[in-house]
């Protein structure tokens, strides 16, 4: 799988996410590691979510995982935080906004 290939398939299933109970602005930057590896944001403002294939550098919260780790979490397969505590999902920056991720995706 190329960057461009993962990244089209992640764009389809964040951009799909429910935004309308999340009041605040979101940045988050993705960073994939081992097939498909590249960077992208996704981007919570107004109510919208926007997922675009560059970083984002005054991001709220960074996560770092594999392609396949994030399929399942966008898919709902997988919870990100028992991702966080296997090992299969590294975390930084301000976590009570990471913590966001799991309602944006646990809407859909």
């Amino acid at each position: 799988m190329t960057y461009q290939e993962m990244f089209e398939q992640v764009q389809r299933l964040l951009a799909a996410a429910d935004a309308s109970g999340i009041g605040e602005h979101l940045a988050f930057q993705f960073n994939i590691t081992g097939e498909g590896a590249g960077a992208f944001y996704l981007e919570v403002k107004e109510g919208a979510v926007s997922v675009q294939p560059y970083e984002y550098h005054d991001r709220d919260a960074l996560f770092t995982c594999s392609a396949e780790t994030l399929f399942k979490i966008a898919q709902g397969k997988t919870d990100p935080v028992a991702a966080v505590m296997l090992g299969r999902l590294r975390v930084e920056g301000n976590i009570d906004k990471a913590l966001k991720l799991k309602q944006l995706l646990g809407k859909k």
